[in-house]
């Protein structure tokens, strides 16, 4: 019986020779669908001697290898709604993007655009000139750079200016951010020699002063902005460190990481200094990140003095850490918006999300209350509940803002919740939450399209009987059946 059941699959040819393998080769090639009906068979044939007794039909087989391939053609990159609470959460792309940096990428992508090719002269251009005024408008700075991302400014800055000398830093400051990047690290491999000075809490003028020699290549400056020391603690502010490094005649330069362009204070934030501030109050060098608070995408911009700037953009590395095309045109467009602070909240989504107000969130959630009472079914309870959001991506760390949701809670114990959690991160857009004591929590400060939200919520109650790798597997299972 058993070998019967086996002669009786259909070879490979039968199968590509069926209207649903003609759907598969044309989406797929002739190639990557022959291979996937081949595993089909080999699937479904283990099955048959395993005891199972289905044998699947030829249309079978080219639906479930039709089904195999588009499951391998998703991208994991795709869109997904972000109601972890975390406005700039770094596992899920912190900033989302203005309309007019997406416009701009795209363009850029379409196009050939003159990145390094100068239209009044018709000779060789910079493409940091793209950015180059508005940084310098937008900052107070002498001049301006732009790399991949701030680690890798940071990384510049120290290659150039303390290369094979001393960097002198606040044990305070030693940061560790997410990725295993430390900060002693890091100047490790840009050729600085560490000097590490004061305590984790308290560091003085006279701690800075004592350890200056003609090895001094750079004093370094970072802004803890992914934690605070609070309590019994003293750093020395910039102002002051810059008079302590003019008077040695050794650059100042500030990290200030997630790094603002504007005062966050205008929208009920707790207030973060700004880089023209930082410049201001006398730093030689500013580096700080571009998907961070300034919202927009991955970059690290360098600003300050001019002649600093020269040396850093005649290091080779500079080459090896700058930005495309494509980047540089979301880049462009993205700081043209700071132009026009009064509209700022309304078009440039990081700040339009941060400065979202709780009610308007709290009607959100309570419109979309009932849908997802009706899609996680009768073994939970829905309801709306007040929350906290936080910036993520280390930016301001201590600050929560009010905010508004849906909490669910499982009638049973278990792991209902942790598997309702995994349900909705399969929906054809994945819904991403937070679990905290026994309930799921759904913030929807990041809610903006509620029609999209709301049209992907039946997927889950037709998964509902639907668990782990079963719910997303679209080959034959152990028995033969399908």
């Amino acid at each position: 019986m058993k070998s019967t059941r086996l002669r009786n699959l259909p070879p490979v040819d039968t199968v590509l020779n069926t209207p649903a393998a003609g759907i598969l080769i044309e989406r797929f090639g002739r190639a990557a669908s022959t291979n996937a009906i081949r595993d089909t068979l080999k699937e479904a044939r283990a099955a048959l001697q395993t005891g199972g007794c289905f044998v699947p039909s030829a249309e079978h087989i080219a639906a479930q290898s039709l089904a195999y391939l588009e499951k391998e053609d998703r991208s994991a990159l795709r869109p997904l709604f972000n109601l972890s609470g975390t406005v700039l959460h770094t596992n899920l792309g912190r900033a989302a993007l203005a309309e007019a940096a997406i416009e701009a990428a795209v363009a850029a992508m379409r196009n050939s655009v003159a990145l390094e090719f100068d239209l009044e002269t018709g000779k060789r251009g910079e493409r940091d000139d793209h950015v180059r005024v508005l940084l310098r408008s937008l900052t107070g700075a002498e001049d301006a750079t732009v790399v991949n991302n701030n680690a890798a400014a940071v990384l510049l800055c120290l290659n150039t200016l303390a290369n094979g000398r001393e960097a002198i830093v606040s044990r305070g400051e030693l940061i560790e951010i997410g990725g295993a990047f430390r900060m002693p690290e890091i100047m490790a491999r840009a050729g600085a020699r560490l000097v590490e000075i004061g305590t984790t809490n308290r560091t003085h003028p006279r701690d800075y002063a004592s350890a200056l020699n003609t090895e001094t290549g750079v004093i370094l400056k970072v802004h803890t902005s992914n934690y605070r020391i609070q309590g019994f603690t003293c750093e020395v502010g910039t102002s002051e460190l810059s008079a302590i490094a003019n008077k040695a005649s050794v650059p100042l330069v500030h990290d200030l990481g997630s790094g603002s362009l504007i005062d966050l204070a205008a929208y009920g934030l707790e207030r973060e200094p700004t880089v023209r501030e930082a410049l201001a109050e006398g730093a030689d060098i500013v580096t700080f990140s571009g998907d961070k608070l300034l919202g927009g995408p991955q970059a690290g911009f360098v600003v300050g003095r001019r002649d600093l700037i020269a040396a850093i953009n005649r290091n080779p590395m500079k080459r090896a850490l700058r930005v495309d095309k494509i980047r540089l045109a979301a880049i462009e467009a993205t700081l043209k918006l700071y132009r026009d602070p009064d509209r700022l909240a309304e078009r440039l989504p990081t700040i339009r999300f941060l400065a979202r107000p709780r009610q308007e969130i709290e009607a959100c959630a309570a419109r979309a209350l009932p849908h997802v009472a009706q899609a996680v079914g009768d073994a939970f309870a829905v309801e709306l509940c007040q929350c906290r959001s936080q910036v993520g991506s280390g930016a301001l760390p201590l600050e929560t803002i009010e905010s508004a949701g849906l909490s669910i809670r499982a009638s049973a114990g278990g792991r209902a919740i942790e598997n309702l959690a995994h349900r909705l991160r399969a929906l054809p857009t994945p819904v991403i939450g937070r679990i905290e004591k026994d309930r799921l929590v759904l913030d929807f400060r990041c809610l903006t399209d509620e029609e999209a939200f709301l049209s992907n919520l039946p997927h889950l109650r037709n998964d509902a009987t639907s668990t782990g790798a079963a719910a997303s597997e679209p080959r034959a299972s152990p028995d033969g059946q399908p």
